[in-house]
């Protein structure tokens, strides 16, 4: 599934929205702290592993598109 995924740096919270996810990060955006903690909020939210999860675009804005994939038991 691809997202619109929406920073909000100091804050602790995601909210889902259809396509949409709003985070709040708490890691500095710098050296990609900040996109790993997402990453890692995401796939504990989704219950899926870290590595399933992509940012698309905006590696270094607070608006990304990422996807997440999984594989759902039949």
């Amino acid at each position: 599934m691809k997202y619109i995924v929406e920073v909000k740096f100091g804050k602790d919270l995601l909210i889902v929205d259809q396509d949409t996810i709003i985070i709040g990060i708490k890691a500095p955006p710098e050296k990609g702290k900040a996109n790993l903690e997402l990453i890692k909020k995401l796939a504990k939210y989704y219950n899926i592993p870290s590595s399933q999860i992509r940012i698309l675009t905006g590696f270094k804005s607070k608006k990304k598109i990422g996807t997440l994939q999984w594989q759902r038991a039949p």
